[in-house]
């Protein structure tokens, strides 16, 4: 009489919307650090700078808007040094930015080692995050040295206790990347057009956000466009925690937080979905 053989894991074609098996990327957890460690080292590996990168982008970005924005358009900056004010915009906005533009490639960029071995397709984009947070704290660090330098040469800003809610700043911006960014993937699988439109997007949701001029610069009657744009508040925050400029809203951020959860679980849905069938229209 044969044994019975128990299985670790089972693989089924078909599941219902709502069996989302986030129990399996926790189970393959060594699989994101390995996948981390990937992206990081071989980003720039092949590269004459090499790391420098991380920290050549956001200031020539910074110079960049300083000359254009500060100096010939001349848009105001709440009091706050040009450089300071641009630097702290980019820094916070980079992140965003990069996590909504990576993920948004996941299945297209993977399917040679989706169709090869099975793991939790989620695994992918959450190691982008965590990479795409390391080159963060990168700039973040050089962020912190400049605002030293400022603080040092006797410049009125003022950082505050807010400080402290940087950890749920960079939540909300993760989560709304990876919701986004997985809708995206997700409907490139079929619309490859989209693909194309993601850069000159993430372009305009710049503009459409605080990075490169204060909110307060903008007229009260149109100031409920910007508003409504979920990484307003956070962008906010941030100068409001590190330079003492701009606002701070629990409310608005609680705005933010409720819009991350509903795309990044509307997201999720989709992904787990798409996951099943993708590799017959990739």
């Amino acid at each position: 009489m044969s044994e019975i053989q128990h299985w670790d894991l089972i693989l089924e074609p078909k599941r219902a919307w709502w069996d989302l098996r986030l129990n399996q990327v926790w189970r393959y957890r060594d699989l994101v650090l390995l996948f981390v460690r990937r992206d990081f080292v071989s980003y720039y590996k092949q590269t004459i700078l090499g790391p420098l990168w991380f920290l050549i982008q956001p200031l020539l970005t910074t110079l960049t808007f300083t000359v254009i924005f500060g100096n010939i358009a001349a848009l105001p900056t709440d009091g706050l040094p040009q450089f300071l004010f641009y630097l702290s915009g980019t820094v916070i906005w980079g992140y965003f930015a990069e996590c909504l533009h990576k993920t948004s490639d996941t299945f297209i960029a993977n399917a040679n080692i989706f169709g090869k071995v099975y793991f939790p397709r989620l695994v992918m984009p959450i190691s982008t995050l965590l990479s795409n947070l390391i080159t963060f704290s990168i700039q973040f660090l050089l962020f912190l040295a400049f605002l030293l330098y400022f603080v040092l040469a006797g410049t009125d800003v003022q950082p505050s206790w807010a400080v402290l809610v940087l950890p749920l700043l960079l939540l909300l911006m993760a989560g709304l990347g990876l919701g986004f960014g997985i809708i995206i993937s997700s409907l490139t699988t079929k619309y490859r057009d989209l693909r194309f439109l993601i850069q000159f997007g993430v372009q305009l949701w710049m503009y459409a956000t605080p990075i490169i001029y204060p909110v307060s610069s903008i007229p009260e009657r149109f100031r409920w466009i910007i508003l409504i744009n979920p990484i307003t508040p956070i962008v906010e925050a941030f100068r409001f925690a590190f330079l003492g400029a701009g606002s701070f809203s629990w409310l608005y951020l609680g705005y933010s937080f409720l819009v991350m959860m509903v795309v990044l679980l509307l997201g999720v849905l989709i992904f787990n979905r798409v996951e099943t069938t993708f590799m017959d229209t990739v």
